[in-house]
């Protein structure tokens, strides 16, 4: 009798350890799920097909930063249009969008040097954002189960094709590249897209260099779409880099909006030639705004703008060199603001 006892507290002891042993490894794997989830980049970044360059923004802290939403907006005619056939108003619908930047072979074509493929989630009314498309859509295509509607757009030579597609109820897909292999494949990955390794190729090499919770990142050349003539030049000023420099740039909102732009070299003294440029280059620009404050004392200066210049800094940090910088709430209040035209 005393040995049957043993043997069934022994069973049930033994089933018990089981038990916990499964109960553990199942809250091991769901926290390994977790955190591969927490570190994967955004679905919508791993939607875009492949690319060379990536941008990608999580709109809701800006909007909750600066409450861009809530500003009068007078729209164009067509603007309204689209507004009121769709419902979708994108300074209050929008959560976030990721772009793909294509450089095009023929950059006198319709879509100039860079062709985009676009991702955006949010609150979208999929019924009547179809019955729009399909009002002015010239074309439909059925592909792994969702509309293709394609938009003409642009005028004369330069008109090119839009494509649209709704994924989901909240997520939308477009490209205007010339062929439809694009949102073809954002439509292929969308039946991948459970997974936290899906991705393109560009995505799967870069995004590990993007800072922790940052809110918009940017990764591949930083030539596109500014390129000029082999080299990259913004609002006229030519920058020390050639267009097919690789760059990982993000900003994260840490109290304030902090910038960081990496330059990846080729080898840690071309970083170092680099960083040496990019200071000298900063010197300039704030000994030209101070001069310009001596020239014209009775003309207001840009807080927000001197503050970013005040922080901005560039470092070596072996094969990059590593440009960083505050950028005032007021600054990008005024960035966001949507233009009197109320152009989307």
């Amino acid at each position: 009798m005393l040995l049957m006892q043993s043997w069934m507290w022994f069973q049930m002891h033994r089933r018990t350890r089981y038990s916990l042993l499964l109960m553990l490894a199942l809250m091991v794997a769901l926290v390994v799920v977790l955190v591969l989830r927490k570190a994967a980049p955004p679905e919508a970044a791993r939607l875009l097909p492949e690319s060379d360059a990536i941008v990608y923004a999580n709109l809701k802290p800006l909007r909750l930063a600066t409450h861009f939403d809530r500003t009068q907006v007078t729209r164009s005619p067509d603007y309204q249009h689209f507004v009121d056939a769709t419902g979708i108003v994108p300074e209050r619908d929008l959560d976030s969008v990721a772009f793909a930047l294509h450089r095009m072979d023929d950059p006198s074509g319709p879509n100039g040097p860079v062709g985009y493929s676009e991702v955006f989630e949010g609150r979208f009314d999929g019924e009547r954002v179809a019955r729009y498309m399909a009002t002015i859509a010239t074309a439909k295509e059925n592909y792994a189960g969702h509309d293709i509607f394609t938009i003409p757009v642009g005028d004369g030579k330069a008109t090119r094709p839009l494509r649209i597609a709704q994924l989901e109820y909240d997520t939308i897909a477009a490209s205007n590249m010339p062929t439809t292999e694009q949102i073809h494949s954002i439509l292929d990955r969308h039946r991948a897209a459970a997974s936290p390794f899906a991705g393109s190729s560009l995505l799967s090499s870069r995004y590990r260099d993007v800072p922790a919770f940052a809110s918009a990142w940017a990764i591949g050349h930083i030539g596109l779409p500014f390129s000029d003539r082999g080299y990259i030049s913004i609002a006229g000023l030519t920058l020390p880099m050639p267009e097919d420099t690789t760059f990982v740039a993000s900003l994260r909102f840490l109290g304030t909006l902090r910038l960081r732009i990496e330059q990846i070299a080729p080898t840690d003294s071309d970083a170092a030639r680099a960083a040496e440029t990019l200071t000298t280059l900063l010197v300039v620009l704030k000994s030209v705004e101070q001069t310009q404050r001596q020239m014209h004392p009775n003309t207001p200066s840009d807080a927000s703008f001197l503050e970013l210049m005040n922080s901005a800094k560039v470092e070596q940090r072996k094969d990059r060199a590593v440009l960083t910088g505050n950028i005032p709430l007021d600054l990008v209040k005024r960035l966001t603001t949507p233009s009197p035209e109320g152009r989307p």
